[in-house]
């Protein structure tokens, strides 16, 4: 392990909670809604998650190119009518207006996990060279990366959008090795979602760190991660 050229990291839910900023802020449209339409807050705020967890974990590459002809407000608008119409309100301006707001809140909540820039500058002293790989779409994640002050820690970002190519393509993760001059067998792989950021780095050929934050088991049938960890904090004394 301490042999590697190359560290690639996720970025939700492996370097920031965003589980916690994404339901904070529907959390906080819901209310604002329920307050002025006499809704359940809480069904409002459970449908949107639904709507919005489902997206991101069936997206596909085709969805990420549609996404750069409708922008991912004009989506965020859509998912947001949708949990409206769940709970009796098919209102399109109501819809725009809880996305915009929740755009809003969410940046508020954008924190790192403690540790993460230590271990980001410890391992850029030690020689290692850093790539983030992420799902997410320039659109919001180029911002979101500023926010986080996590744009001059890398050596390459890519996004999905721009690469083409989305997890867990391991093609995704080869593209990235070839970015930062490394080979896949001397590149590890650090993520919180197995599917996404674990078994297509695997693929690929790369040493994989599963951030297991939600203490979940390993798919049936499916080939271990080199290692696991409960938070991001460990992953130092597994790589210096």
């Amino acid at each position: 392990m301490r042999n590697l050229d190359a560290v690639l990291f996720d970025l939700d839910d492996t370097l920031h909670d965003d589980t916690l900023a994404f339901r904070t802020a529907a959390d906080e449209v819901a209310r604002e809604v329920a307050a002025e339409h006499g809704v359940d807050a809480l069904a409002l705020k459970n449908a949107y998650i639904e709507e919005a967890e489902g997206f991101w974990k069936r997206l596909t590459a085709d969805q990420v190119q549609q996404l750069l002809l409708t922008k991912l407000s004009s989506l965020r608008s859509r998912l947001w009518g949708s949990a409206l119409t769940s709970v009796g309100l098919d209102d399109p301006l109501l819809a725009e207006r809880s996305a915009v707001s929740y755009n809003l809140y969410r940046k508020k909540y954008f924190a790192l996990f403690p540790g993460v820039l230590d271990l980001l500058t410890r391992l850029r002293a030690a020689g290692k060279k850093l790539g983030l790989v992420t799902n997410g779409v320039s659109e919001t994640h180029t911002e979101k990366i500023a926010l986080l002050e996590l744009s001059d820690r890398f050596d390459a970002i890519f996004l999905a959008d721009e690469t083409g190519m989305v997890k867990p393509d391991p093609r995704l993760f080869v593209h990235a090795c070839e970015r930062l001059g490394s080979r896949t067998g001397a590149t590890a792989m650090v993520g919180d979602r197995y599917e996404r950021d674990i078994a297509g780095a695997i693929e690929a050929g790369l040493f994989t760190i599963w951030v297991n934050v939600r203490d979940e088991p390993l798919p049936p049938g499916a080939a271990a991660p080199a290692t696991s960890v409960r938070t991001i904090a460990e992953v130092g004394a597994l790589l210096l």
